[in-house]
């Protein structure tokens, strides 16, 4: 069976006394390392990055016109009763 290793590196944090004691506490009080708190945040702060790079790339794409066209048509047939609250 091979094991999987995990590709980790180091990086020297310098962070505010202040901040890191905020952290030690949060993390603390989570039941984590204070490397597993700065870990997930910057996973965190990545992923949201990430996604508004992604819609503002989909946003520039976008046909505005043909949204507002579709917003405005007449609609169809009224639910069926199944289909009211």
């Amino acid at each position: 069976m091979t094991r999987l290793k995990k590709q980790t590196s180091t990086y020297p944090l310098r962070l505010p006394s202040s901040l890191k004691a905020a952290v030690r506490e949060v993390s603390r009080k989570d039941g984590t390392s204070i490397n597993q708190f700065v870990t997930t945040a910057v996973a965190e702060k990545l992923s949201a990055m990430r996604t508004a790079d992604f819609f503002a790339e989909k946003g520039a794409e976008a046909d505005v016109e043909a949204a507002r066209r579709i917003l405005r048509r007449e609609g169809g047939k009224e639910p069926v009763p199944e289909d009211r609250r």
